[in-house]
């Protein structure tokens, strides 16, 4: 990986495009500037104004359904931080990533789920993708969604003049 390209080019080169910032689905906007900090809300697996797939994983959406849905929704907080701040060379690095993964009581396998997250992100930033994560089973997510991940991303400070 050059310091040449941008993250969108390496994006590009995985054979994947980043979307438009995802509309919200209830009273909140899609990330937040506050500082050198993006925070995103959580993103689902949408594409094209739907959801991808419902259901449980464990249950309806096997482990290696729920990852690939998983890459999608940090695919989706990259759109949304590149709203905030124009677009994805600002990014200095990113901090942490939280995934909810709605899953059957005996599923345990949501940091390998969540893995199709941080993967996403280390393929767009290379070592400044490596970041902090929580990767969270809960009982279900907005419109069933299998999974739900935001993002907090450091961007590169403007120099003072």
């Amino acid at each position: 990986m050059t310091d040449a390209t941008t993250p969108e080019e390496r994006l590009a080169a995985a054979g994947l495009t980043l979307p438009p910032a995802p509309a919200p689905v209830a009273v909140y906007v899609p990330a937040v500037r506050s500082g050198a900090y993006v925070h995103t809300s959580g993103q689902l697996p949408m594409a094209g104004g739907a959801l991808l797939r419902t259901g449980k994983v464990g249950g309806e959406v096997t482990p290696e359904q729920g990852k690939e849905l998983a890459r999608q929704c940090a695919l989706n907080a990259l759109a949304a931080v590149a709203s905030v701040a124009g677009d994805l060379s600002q990014v200095k690095r990113v901090v942490k990533v939280v995934g909810f993964v709605a899953s059957t009581p005996d599923f345990t396998g949501q940091p390998g789920v969540v893995n199709g997250a941080s993967e996403l992100l280390g393929t767009a930033f290379g070592d400044a993708g490596i970041h902090a994560r929580s990767a969270v089973g809960v009982a279900v997510l907005p419109l069933d969604a299998p999974v739900e991940v935001e993002i907090t991303v450091e961007l590169h400070m403007p120099m003072a003049v």
